[in-house]
């Protein structure tokens, strides 16, 4: 591909584009107190909040996998009316304003919420508990599965799925054998995206299931409180999940999300 000399205002621009990322990312890094980051990151909320968001995260990826890879195929293979606006209702958290999310979520399945009184009378109760905190997790999350799911699906080549059953492979055979291995890096793209995104939540997990300590105060909640009065901390703490981000993103973009 032939190189182009950019205009030099297209240059500037692009440098303020960057530098408006890259500024406030080195602002924490200045202002981290390393002397200590081994103290902060191993005090007891700390601790407490990095295993809670990794059993949270790693709990809705699982979720998501579960019910998002069938949606994914439904989705891809199966036509039927009122798709488009199906698709856009399961996608829509993805734009969709994490606090929204977890009100829609409260009135859901809050105690006086549409299915909620329900689940209380048999004595399932998901505001302000754990699973309260995967299952706002899954909201917001799974829509990245379904979309790359999905995008793998309609990318595959079925004529192998053809061949598996002319040659006398059941439905759940030439899935299992032929579907899953071709869209196997398209699931693991997703279900790395649905941990990420995951890790990271806030707004539905704060409204939904609260922000209790040991109990649904993940890292991002963690560091809401500690910027109030231990500020190392929460710096330390977003330091963790800008880390893990940025990981994320390098390796995905190289090896799995070049069609994307």
């Amino acid at each position: 591909m032939r190189s182009e000399r950019p205009p030099v205002l297209f240059v500037v621009l692009a440098a303020v584009g960057v530098a408006f990322f890259v500024v406030p990312l080195v602002g924490l890094l200045y202002r981290a107190s390393w002397e200590t980051a081994l103290g902060d990151l191993t005090s007891p909320e700390a601790l407490t909040a990095l295993r809670l968001s990794f059993v949270i995260s790693l709990a809705a990826t699982a979720l998501a996998l579960l019910l998002g890879v069938p949606l994914a195929w439904v989705y891809a293979r199966v036509r039927f009316p009122g798709r488009d606006l199906v698709r856009a209702l399961t996608t829509l958290p993805m734009i969709l304003p994490p606090v929204v999310g977890g009100v829609a979520l409260l009135f859901a399945f809050g105690r006086r919420g549409l299915f909620g009184q329900a689940l209380d009378a048999i004595g399932i109760r998901l505001p302000f508990t754990t699973a309260g905190a995967i299952l706002a997790a899954t909201f917001v999350a799974m829509p990245f599965l379904v979309l790359t799911v999905e995008a793998g699906l309609r990318s595959m080549d079925r004529r192998y799925e053809d061949a598996a059953r002319t040659l006398g492979a059941g439905r759940w055979v030439v899935f299992r054998r032929v579907t899953l291995p071709l869209i196997a890096p398209s699931i693991f793209a997703g279900a790395v995206l649905t941990w990420a995104r995951a890790l990271g939540e806030f707004g539905a997990t704060i409204t939904f299931a609260g922000n209790l300590p040991g109990t649904t105060q993940t890292l991002p909640l963690a560091v809401y409180i500690a910027l109030e009065t231990r500020p190392e901390v929460a710096i330390m703490l977003s330091l963790v999940l800008l880390a893990t981000s940025l990981g994320i993103l390098v390796a995905m973009r190289d090896r799995y999300l070049r069609a994307f």
